[in-house]
């Protein structure tokens, strides 16, 4: 009997050592957003009221401007004073806010 409780004790304090080697510590990290999904960033209301009060003339291009399309490199772009992660241009008669360093376009404005 003496032996059966010392067995049964040992598989015990084995088994819960194995265990605790095995914990899993899970953090919870947002989904990635599905394919052709769409990102729109929010940018601060100064941006868009700068935007909004330039004057420049439209550059026509070809295809639709779309948030995440990327503008081609002949696509003069200008950077918002005061705000180096926003620029923008008119293209196809739209204002436009694009990424200066990626040319995206962040966001249409109407």
């Amino acid at each position: 009997m003496l032996k059966t409780l010392m067995a049964a004790s040992a598989a015990i304090l084995v088994s819960t050592a194995a265990f605790a080697q095995s914990t899993v510590i899970v953090t919870e990290q947002p989904a990635p957003p599905p394919p052709g999904a769409v990102i729109v960033r929010e940018m601060p209301r100064e941006v868009r009221t700068y935007v909004m009060e330039q004057d420049m003339q439209s550059v026509p291009y070809e295809g639709d401007v779309l948030v995440g399309r990327v503008l081609p490199q002949d696509v003069e772009v200008h950077v918002v004073d005061g705000y180096g992660d926003y620029a923008y241009t008119v293209v196809n008669k739209r204002r436009v806010v694009v990424d200066p360093q990626t040319r995206e376009v962040i966001q249409v404005l109407d």
